[in-house]
């Protein structure tokens, strides 16, 4: 599918559009060689922006995406699966949403919200819909749980919004149907803790880590879901790379610099310090002040 340009079909916390280019000027040589990698793994998928390029660009002949977001990985796998069926409820919705008022557009938006928390109780391509719904119409874009795992974000005041791009969407269902050689599916679909890709790592493998950043303020965010990712969490991720570079697997991770909050902090040079680590700089979006929107930098962290 190269050629084509696609983008995230959702807004996420800490998406990756505006850094590909300095992502893909960090890929590994080999990938541009087309030698030695042929897998390629991402832990942490989110919206999938480095995910979607890659395999529009890049030539691999197993991905795998996964996420312990559940809800989240419903949406990939209905479009994968259920394209058509996704694409006449997104329709309905949006023509429904868009002929209301005001304030009956905040009531179908909590109304959604509802059947969205009501989980088992929706059909799966229904909560799908709900899902990339929720995501343009509630405030800013932003995904977050409650500690029992309820969405609670609220409307967003949005009067116009495209909800969703048809032709966006076929291209992603189609690029999640790419077949392999070998006449299988090219991309795997996981739902768990990002260490159940590590049967999938060898050392023909491109392991691209992007994990709940550590919040560069008191109040920083990363309620993504109920679980939470503390320092003890980034630890515990800092030696799966440690594990999976040993192994031989290339390896690329990206996270918050705590240098931008305090300058002495030494948390990830230390964390990393067998490893390269540069530092990028990217426009945060999703902020809840306007003032705290703009560049900031990130580390990049490579194996190679």
């Amino acid at each position: 599918m190269q050629g084509i340009k696609m983008k995230p079909f959702i807004k996420w916390a800490g998406g990756k559009t505006e850094l590909l280019p300095v992502l893909e000027g960090n890929l590994p040589q080999q990938i541009r060689e087309n030698k030695e990698i042929d897998t390629y793994i991402e832990p942490f998928v989110g919206a999938g922006a480095f995910f979607i390029y890659l395999a529009s660009n890049y030539k691999f002949n197993k991905i795998i995406i996964n996420d312990v977001n559940h809800k989240l990985i419903n949406v990939y796998r209905v479009i994968k699966e259920s394209y058509d069926e996704l694409i006449k409820d997104l329709l309905c919705m949006r023509e429904e949403y868009l002929s209301y008022s005001e304030e009956e557009k905040k009531e179908m938006y909590l109304r959604i919200r509802d059947e969205f928390n009501d989980w088992e109780n929706t059909n799966k391509i229904k909560q799908a819909a709900n899902f990339i719904f929720i995501n343009k119409t509630c405030f800013n874009g932003l995904y977050r749980e409650n500690k029992k795992g309820g969405y609670n974000v609220p409307w967003g005041k949005h009067q116009n919004p495209s909800i969703f791009d048809e032709e966006q969407l076929k291209n992603i269902s189609r690029l999640l149907n790419l077949k392999n050689e070998s006449g299988q599916d090219k991309v795997t679909i996981l739902c768990g803790n990002y260490k159940d890709v590590d049967k999938y790592i060898t050392q023909k493998t491109l392991v691209y880590m992007d994990p709940p950043y550590r919040p560069i303020t008191e109040s920083g965010f990363t309620a993504y879901n109920k679980g939470g990712f503390n320092d003890d969490s980034q630890v515990e991720l800092a030696n799966f790379f440690k594990q999976i570079s040993d192994r031989g697997a290339y390896s690329m991770l990206s996270n918050s610099d705590p240098k931008n909050f305090d300058e002495n902090d030494e948390f990830f040079d230390e964390l990393y310090s067998d490893f390269n680590i540069d530092r990028v700089y990217a426009s945060r979006m999703i902020n809840s002040k306007g003032n705290g929107r703009g560049k900031v930098s990130e580390i990049l962290v490579t194996n190679y």
